[in-house]
């Protein structure tokens, strides 16, 4: 999907028609078609090779510098089902007269920019725009990342009342997710940083990219909000691995409870089974021509029986 924006007059964000995009326009493009990609070529003289890398899902951030765009890739957070998250690449392009994204398909960080929920920005106001996008993928991965917290506490819960192996496999599905937030954190601090050093480096093409004083404050502050995900990233894949490791070995220990008690049950069981068996067969049997030795034999079953279970009791075998 192909669409332009720009801010009007009254500084609200209103969909402009893509061929008739003034200078300052935002192109949005999400789950592109290849006709799409040569559209936006024709219109901005960005190559399409470079805009396909966008549509990689392995695709790492990086900043690339060019005579007439500067390309940023930053990866953002999607929720793939319940308990499954990854990261999705982010391609921008800044260029001399547009402000150019391009995804694999749609994501939070953009639909949010698109309601303006987030930030109170300007699509002409370009470098400020890409820090504003920066700061909404540093925020949607700590929303995310609180979410996970909020799902392992459930899952804890559920892990004492339960012994499936289900809530465990939940646990692996929000552990690889947290691997996948902590590569693409790192990768986008490294982006965040390059473009840092951008800001008293000459060759960075000040017409492209302008960084007033506002705009690295800024930048700063979401290098610092990065590293606060990246931080909770680490602890909560720490949690998660020691919640783990400590619902196996209860899962086991109850697992070992139920086998001793089962164990217990079978030797009480055995011990009239083998006296009552040994009084069936056909040999002589003390008592066996009196009228007494049917209750003879069944009380001095259960007395034995009694005593064995007391003494599985004694040793906490039940």
């Amino acid at each position: 999907m192909l669409n332009a924006y720009k801010h009007n007059a009254n500084h609200e964000l209103v969909p402009v028609d893509i061929d008739s995009a003034e200078k300052g326009s935002w192109i949005n493009c999400s789950a592109p078609t290849e006709e799409e990609l040569i559209h936006i070529h024709k219109l901005t003289g960005i190559p399409v090779n470079s805009l396909q890398t966008v549509l990689d899902r392995e695709e790492r951030s990086h900043v690339e510098l060019e005579d007439e765009y500067i390309f940023v890739v930053v990866n953002t957070p999607v929720l793939l089902c319940e308990d499954s998250y990854d990261a999705l690449p982010l391609g921008i392009f800044i260029t001399r007269m547009y402000f150019v994204t391009v995804c694999l398909e749609e994501n939070a960080v953009i639909s949010s920019f698109l309601a303006n929920k987030r930030y109170s920005f300007q699509t002409y106001k370009k470098t400020r725009f890409l820090f504003q996008i920066l700061s909404s993928a540093s925020s949607s991965f700590l929303h995310y990342l609180q979410e996970i917290y909020r799902q392992t506490d459930v899952i804890g819960i559920r892990v004492r009342k339960s012994l499936q192996n289900k809530e465990i496999f939940r646990m692996l599905e929000l552990q690889k997710s947290l691997t996948y937030f902590n590569f693409a954190l790192h990768a986008n601090e490294s982006v965040m940083e390059r473009l840092m050093r951008l800001r008293n480096n000459s060759l960075s093409s000040p017409s492209l990219l302008k960084m007033y004083e506002e705009d690295e404050d800024l930048l700063e502050d979401v290098i610092i909000e990065n590293k606060q995900a990246l931080e909770m990233c680490g602890v909560y894949s720490n949690i998660l691995i020691s919640m783990m490791d400590s619902y196996s070995s209860i899962i086991s220990n109850s697992l070992s409870q139920i086998m001793k008690f089962l164990t217990s049950v079978t030797i009480i069981l055995a011990v009239p089974t083998v006296l009552y068996s040994l009084w069936g067969a056909n040999v002589p049997m003390p008592m066996e021509n009196t009228p007494y030795g049917f209750w003879a034999l069944l009380l001095g079953g259960l007395a034995l029986t009694g005593l064995v279970t007391f003494y599985l009791w004694k040793k906490d075998m039940l």
